[in-house]
């Protein structure tokens, strides 16, 4: 029994002493181990605050603002210089770093750490880094040349010195490159040392560059605009003049974007604020400018093979022309698919955006497919209805239908919506998901020709024999009658006032039938009102004794 204190005591201890490995290993993973921190620099000052990576960048631009580079050079990893050689290169390059910063770089403050450990914090608890302490983080990723560099902090721990936040060696190492591609330009040496102070968010001089910045590329998009429609005029093909016409404003903003942004990196370098802004709208406004240019181009060269290869499109074309028009459409909308993909990871690759996107995705992956769920469902369905159409071919350009009651001509399908003709030119749009879910008939889905209906109401005193005769006989003087042995007349239906017949006569396509329909009803009722009018629909009427009777012409 005496033994249980002390059995008690051991476990104790030992759950101590682990404990204490444990965080010791813990504490080992917090920081980088460092021999010698910038002794070149000497000692650093006592109110310098780099426990935080936000207090370490603070402190770094606050420090560079009041051009105290040797201050701000100990919040510089100096290992990988020589030791002689910190002191004198230390403040140069805290001032080339200040200098990227300002210019290149918008600092994310809210997404800098003020935690010594920096550990990640999601207050939703919805990002799956959530709890995790890091000893390095990057502040941003700076393209040049096809070349990525990193600017980072890293959390750095010398023996018996509390743990402090520096930019890394690598950042150090890649600052003169940084700031030889985003540093000072030259037409920034001729500017007055008085117009380089802040005001705000900028400097002053760029308060007055950038208004005379953004006019002289207004100027310079309406002159490549003109430039370019006058070199349309010139063009003796007219499919070329159409297709420069067509893609002369989206090579006018493709132009002065590539202008604008050779600007920037000749002659003068904006701050961070600006560059963040105008430098991705720049690439993106040259990739929509090629991207809406080439599709164009690409719609002028479809238009001419179609004029030229199947000429305007209507049911009287064969089927064949008809399925190559669709199929240019077709074509049309896997390249503009085609054309919007690339654009998009072009711009998201030339802007390093993947990495954060995904990330973003990652971490509200439910939000996110709820927003498309409900914002997308509309425009994601019409478009694969589109392309189910493009497949499967239910419809094709240029097909008769009978639509919710109106007759059309399918004059074009798009991503979205079909575009519809009817015979008296109106035009009627419909929503390509709507279409597809609506039953309609196609009179074109084999070959154009059609059966046409004449009906005329007649007493029960008309000879149907002779009408048939003179139907038939009638019928084959026209030239929009066809299939001569399928023209046949009926006694359709009764009533006590007369009775219906029905003329049926078979047309190569919708728009003569409707018109051979009219001309044979008209025929017809020429030849019963000059020769037998008493075949007129007649109401007889009983007197009450029921011993006479009279009868008029119902018509």
């Amino acid at each position: 029994m005496t033994m249980i204190p002390f059995v008690r005591l051991f476990l104790v201890c030992l759950l101590c002493l682990l404990g204490a490995v444990a965080g010791a290993q813990e504490d080992s993973q917090s920081w980088y181990e460092a021999e010698d921190l910038n002794t070149g620099l000497g000692a650093a000052p006592d109110n310098l605050d780099r426990s935080t990576p936000r207090a370490a960048m603070r402190s770094f631009i606050d420090l560079t603002d009041q051009e105290r580079f040797n201050w701000a050079a100990h919040i510089l990893n100096l290992s990988d210089l020589p030791v002689g050689q910190q002191a004198e290169d230390g403040p140069r390059l805290a001032a080339m770093l200040a200098s990227v910063i300002e210019r290149r770089i918008w600092v994310n403050w809210s997404g800098l750490s003020a935690r010594p450990d920096a550990m990640v914090e999601s207050e939703a608890g919805n990002n799956p880094r959530a709890g995790e302490t890091r000893r390095n983080i990057r502040i941003e990723l700076v393209e040049v040349n096809g070349q990525a560099y990193e600017v980072r902090l890293a959390r750095y721990k010398e023996s018996g010195q509390d743990p402090v936040w520096l930019f890394t060696p690598q950042t150090v190492e890649d600052v003169p490159g940084l700031f030889a591609e985003f540093g000072p330009r030259r037409f920034e040496r001729f500017i007055p040392q008085s117009l380089k102070t802040r005001a705000g968010p900028l400097r002053a001089w760029e308060w007055i560059a950038l208004p005379l910045y953004l006019a002289i590329l207004g100027l310079l998009l309406w002159g490549t605009n003109r430039f370019v429609l006058m070199l349309s005029k010139k063009t003796s093909r007219a499919f070329l003049r159409q297709a420069i016409d067509r893609a002369a404003m989206p090579l006018a903003l493709m132009v002065t974007a590539f202008v604008a942004q050779l600007f920037l990196n000749l002659a003068v370098s904006f701050s961070g604020p600006v560059t963040n802004v105008v430098r991705p709208a720049l690439v993106i406004i040259m990739v929509s400018g090629f991207g809406i240019a080439a599709l164009r181009v690409v719609d002028a060269i479809l238009d001419r093979i179609t004029l030229r290869v199947v000429g305007d499109i209507d049911d009287t074309r064969s089927l064949e022309k008809r399925e190559l028009y669709t199929s240019i459409f077709a074509l049309r909308r896997i390249i503009v698919l085609f054309m919007v993909g690339f654009a998009i990871v072009y711009v998201l690759l030339r802007l390093n955006l993947f990495e954060s996107i995904g990330m973003t995705l990652l971490a509200s992956a439910g939000v996110l497919t709820v927003l498309l769920g409900i914002a997308g469902q509309a425009v994601l369905g019409n478009i694969l209805a589109s392309l189910q159409i493009a497949l499967a071919k239910p419809v094709r350009i240029g097909d008769s239908i009978l639509f919710e009651d109106n007759w059309a001509y399918v004059e074009s399908i798009y991503y979205t919506f079909i575009r519809l003709r009817t015979w008296d030119e109106r035009r009627i749009v419909v929503p390509v998901r709507y279409f597809v879910s609506k039953p309609f008939e196609n009179w074109s889905v084999r070959d154009a020709r059609i059966y046409s209906t004449i009906k005329l109401i007649l007493d029960h005193s008309a000879d149907i024999g002779e009408l048939r005769e003179k139907f038939i006989e009638l019928a084959k003087a026209k030239d929009g009658v066809i299939d001569h042995d399928k023209l046949c007349a009926y006694v359709s239906g009764q009533t006590s006032n007369g009775q219906e017949m029905s003329f049926y006569v078979m047309s190569p396509d919708p728009s003569t039938g409707w018109e051979t329909e009219m001309q044979l009803r008209e025929d017809l009722l020429n030849y019963i009102r000059e020769n037998h009018p008493d075949w007129w629909p007649r109401e007889r009427v009983m007197s009450e004794g029921g011993a006479t009777s009279m009868s008029f012409d119902a018509s």
